[in-house]
């Protein structure tokens, strides 16, 4: 196989060592760099993210392939970092799947998340989800794996049976997906600490481990030293920046409409000058100055 993920060779080297791999979500170029900058080693491409912030709607299977793809695309532009990326349930079924994984591939996923709800899914952390059999994920996994070009590119299986089927359920189908080839297992939305370590006593260290931490949702947030400590190699964050972003939109906007100018809220925010200096725009000009025809 060929065409290696960014990132991809070393990102799988990366989930066999500790520490543990904090990733947080990101929704666009802007966060995606700005997350880079802060010196995390991957990032997790989150479709709730996604929905908020591109449809202004919850996560509940709005967000079409296509527009993942195509956010993928230009965050990649801009950062070179490992994206892992939310496939949701690689919208279809396994022929979908397939074609998904190659698009994500393209547009530079370093690993693609897929999980075992219907379509159309909603988000792990929202009640009255339902699942495909476990036979049809199995399916769905063999075909991602068959799909990729590089083995660099990781699959990781997502299941949300504990709302669903109860816990022991919900392992057994993590053990099914490791077998029909995923290279990180996911067992979302465990609801207190000691189920967290369950999956983890489980499971075993065979592959990674994947937290998911959701500011108010149903699993209780552990920092992440102490999901190291359980066993898990890896964990998200992947809706807080959105709510942090939205906090500060709501509070801006208030502030606005309240006095008809900016002024109150200026220590909480980049002057012209501060978010070109984020951004690089002086260097980006610079680069372009030397292009320029010299002869005019």
């Amino acid at each position: 196989m060929t065409n290696a993920p960014a990132g991809g060779a070393d990102f799988r080297l990366r989930l066999s060592r500790r520490p543990i791999v904090v990733a947080p979500g990101v929704y666009d170029a802007l966060t995606a760099s700005i997350a880079a900058d802060a010196g995390f080693e991957a990032l997790y491409l989150s479709g709730a993210g996604i929905a908020y912030t591109k449809l202004g709607r919850p996560d509940i299977g709005l967000v079409s392939m296509a527009e993942v793809a195509d956010t993928l695309s230009l965050i990649r532009e801009r950062v070179d970092t490992p994206v892992v990326v939310d496939a949701d349930t690689g919208y279809g079924n396994a022929l979908n799947v397939q074609r998904t994984v190659k698009v994500f591939e393209r547009a530079g996923a370093t690993a693609l998340q897929l999980e075992d709800q219907t379509f159309p899914k909603r988000c792990g952390h929202l009640s009255d989800k339902s699942l495909v059999s476990v036979g049809e994920m199995v399916g769905k996994i063999r075909a991602a794996v068959d799909a990729r070009t590089s083995e660099a590119t990781l699959i990781v299986a997502r299941t949300d049976a504990v709302a669903v089927e109860g816990f022991e359920a919900a392992v057994e189908r993590a053990r099914r997906y490791a077998e029909a080839g995923a290279d990180m297992l996911f067992v979302e939305a465990p609801k207190t600490r000691d189920e967290l370590a369950r999956v983890v006593a489980a499971l075993g260290t065979g592959v990674p481990l994947m937290a998911n931490m959701v500011e108010g949702g149903m699993t209780p947030v552990l920092p992440a030293a102490e999901l190291e400590a359980l066993g898990f190699g890896f964990v998200i964050f992947p809706g807080g920046v959105v709510r942090a972003v939205a906090k500060a939109a709501q509070d801006f906007y208030a502030v606005l409409r309240r006095d008809g100018t900016t002024a109150a809220h200026r220590d909480r925010m980049f002057d012209f000058n501060g978010i070109n200096a984020l951004l690089g725009t002086d260097a980006v000009l610079e680069r372009g100055k030397t292009y320029e025809d010299k002869a005019r």
